[in-house]
């Protein structure tokens, strides 16, 4: 069996990228996502898109600058499924994790979904440490079109940046 390597390289997600980032959630998720790079115009958060060598995002998520003062809050990552387990996840986290000591600030923290094990354990190989937990909510698009409440738990988890 041959490995196969990705160049992988980071840069600010764009409105043109949404159209080819339909593996990331539903058209109502991604009309929001096309809200943040708005707010990403004004500095407010960072909207990340990791590429491969075609330039398609393959990964995508953000850094929000306006959770909490002094920290950069890790948010709305997404990995195309046929590409997980491959690193891009690892590679997504640096980079945002760069773009939140490029603005001289020391912490970065996410909210993981409780029914997601397989991100809190890249967090916590990644060095976060869980510091408490709350409960989040967000609309979304079901299957007959019609909107719906998610509701979830989350652990909160933060890492110090050097």
């Amino acid at each position: 069996m041959t490995d196969v390597v990705l160049k992988l390289s980071a840069r600010d997600l764009t409105h043109a990228d949404l159209a080819s980032c339909g593996w990331a959630g539903s058209d109502h998720h991604l009309a929001g996502v096309a809200g943040q790079v708005e707010r990403a115009r004004i500095g407010e958060v960072e909207y990340l898109a990791v590429c491969a060598a075609a330039d398609i995002p393959v990964a995508k998520g953000g850094v929000d600058y306006r959770v909490k003062e002094g920290v950069g809050t890790l948010w709305q990552p997404a990995v195309h499924p046929a590409l997980q387990s491959c690193g891009i996840g690892t590679f997504l986290v640096d980079a945002a994790e760069l773009r939140i000591r490029n603005r001289g600030l020391r912490q970065a923290e996410p909210a993981v979904e409780e029914n997601n094990p397989r991100a809190r354990a890249l967090y916590e190989r990644l060095g976060y440490v869980a510091y408490d937990r709350r409960p989040d909510a967000w609309d979304e698009r079901t299957p007959d079109g019609s909107l719906r409440r998610y509701e979830t738990m989350c652990t909160l988890m933060r890492k110090e940046l050097m």
